[in-house]
């Protein structure tokens, strides 16, 4: 067995570097086979990528022969149209250059035949001007007249024919213009108060509180006065005792506190205990009522306008404004009928209707405050708007309401507009003796400042002035333009509701005497 083994390890020995011998020989000769086989297929390649070169750069050529020769085709025909161009540049040059020779030849031609006839109009100017000033003597020989007083007596006939012309354009002009604006202000201004009729009454500064018996009027004076004094203490108003049966008067400029003593008075009268502790808590009562009902009156002034969003506050002053008057009209009334007037007015133009009611209504607001702060109604308005965030239409229409400052929108017009219809309407405002007859002063003082004016009576309470005129001193057609400039005087330097009708007349008179 151990033979055996050994028999075959030494088989194992010989066998194995025989063997690794023939392998080796075998890859050297497969590697040499796929080396020369790697070589041949390269200088295959490579032959065949020289063959493609050279094919390649013959059709290079090719290509770039031909395009060269296309180029030069391309610039051959080039030049042969741009010479063709020189050419006709050249021809049409020379054309032009004959042209201007013949031109100026022809220039030169007129030049002188122009001398020649400014030479022949020079000296017939010459003689023309010797026959003119020969004219002239044998006219002013003739006429009696120097050149200037015929010049003089020409411009001043001038002057009457030009007078009387423009004087006749501006009457044409003005009855044109006057009976359109007349005709469509009228239109407008009546649909819009017979859409709007309000009943005015001139208020007063007193209060009347019925009594139930005249034993009342004792309680209410009380023992030595002292109800009555605490009443007026309390609220500011003096109360009339006197022999008015059943009735006791409230005399005081300022409404609220009237009404205030008028609401605790009646309250009193209806309890029936009137001593100083009763009397105060029901002059507190009746304030906080005033109060309320001030409140109530701005909302129900929105409401009947149909505005809304208005801050609060001011529509507490809407409703303060019940208990204010100007010349004796009703602020809160006036208001409302602006509102309305300036909502139908601004429809029929066509403008912003709730824009203009808003502006209406609280183009007054500042007479809400005007008695409790310093400045005018107008100047408090306007800041009172401003403080609580009104527009810049809503702030103008205020402050040129009056025509304090210029109107910057149609809506402000609007308002001017309603709020004048609202003031002159019949019976709105009540105005005093003194201020009709001073207005009635004025209005003849200026009429009388005017050269050639004889009298001038101011009749139908202002609305209208008669002028009566020298007819030596004054033309007809003098007439139209003094009418004109009165008119004109008396809109910078007065103050009035409506329109004033401004009469001129002149008369002439011949007397003759038979003998």
């Amino acid at each position: 067995m151990s033979q055996v083994i050994i028999a075959a390890l030494i088989t194992m020995v010989v066998v194995a570097p025989v063997t690794w011998v023939l392998a080796t020989a075998y890859r050297k000769n497969a590697y040499e086979s796929k080396i020369g086989s790697a070589e041949e297929k390269s200088r295959e390649i490579i032959d065949e990528a020289l063959k493609t070169a050279e094919t390649k750069k013959r059709e290079a050529l090719l290509e770039a022969k031909e395009e060269s020769l296309k180029t030069k085709n391309e610039l051959e025909k080039e030049t042969k149209e741009r010479r063709a161009e020189l050419q006709r540049y050249e021809r049409r040059v020379l054309s032009k250059e004959e042209n201007l020779d013949k031109k100026s030849e022809t220039m030169e031609k007129r030049e002188a035949g122009l001398a020649a006839r400014e030479e022949n109009l020079n000296k017939k100017s010459a003689e023309v001007e010797t026959l003119y000033q020969k004219g002239i003597q044998e006219l002013e020989r003739i006429s009696g007249l120097t050149s200037e007083q015929a010049k003089e007596y020409l411009l001043k006939s001038v002057e009457e024919d030009v007078k009387h012309d423009t004087a006749k354009l501006i009457k044409e002009l003005e009855n044109k213009a006057k009976e359109e604006a007349d005709k469509k202000a009228k239109d407008y201004v009546v649909t819009a108060i017979q859409r709007c009729a309000a009943d005015h009454v001139a208020e007063t500064t007193v209060s009347v509180v019925q009594l139930p018996n005249d034993e009342m009027k004792g309680r209410i004076i009380g023992r030595e006065g002292r109800n009555i004094r605490t009443l007026e203490t309390m609220t500011g108003v003096e109360l009339i005792i006197d022999d008015t049966p059943e009735a006791v008067v409230l005399s005081g400029f300022d409404p609220i506190r009237r009404e205030v003593a008028r609401i605790a008075l009646e309250r009193l009268i209806v309890d029936g205990r009137i001593h100083p502790a009763r009397i105060e808590e029901m002059v507190e009562k009746a304030q906080k009522e005033v109060e309320t009902n001030m409140r109530e009156e701005g909302e129900a002034a929105t409401l009947e306008v149909g505005i809304h969003g208005i801050h609060p506050e001011l529509v507490k002053l809407l409703g303060k404004m019940k208990f204010r008057t100007s010349y004796g009209q009703n602020a809160l009334k006036h208001s409302i009928e602006v509102a309305q007037l300036s909502g139908l007015l601004a429809a029929e133009i066509g403008v912003d209707v709730r824009l203009a009611k808003r502006a209406g209504l609280l183009h007054d607001i500042g007479k809400s405050i005007d008695h409790d702060m310093e400045g005018s109604h107008i100047q408090l308005g306007a800041e009172l708007c401003r403080k609580y965030k009104e527009s810049a239409v809503v702030i103008n229409s205020v402050e040129s309401h009056h025509g304090d400052v210029e109107p910057e929108s149609l809506i402000a017009c609007i308002v001017q507009a309603a709020d004048t219809i609202s003031a002159a309407r019949p019976g709105a405002r009540r105005e005093t003796l003194e201020t009709y007859t001073n207005r009635l002063k004025q209005l003849e003082d200026i009429t009388n400042s005017f050269k050639g004016v004889d009298k001038s009576f101011a009749i139908q309470a202002g609305r209208e002035v008669r002028i009566m005129v020298v007819p030596e001193q004054v033309t007809d057609d003098d007439m139209i333009l003094l009418a004109r400039e009165v008119s004109k005087r008396i809109e910078d330097s007065l103050e009035y509701p409506g329109q004033i009708k401004v009469n001129v007349i002149r008369e002439s008179r011949v007397t003759d005497y038979a003998k």
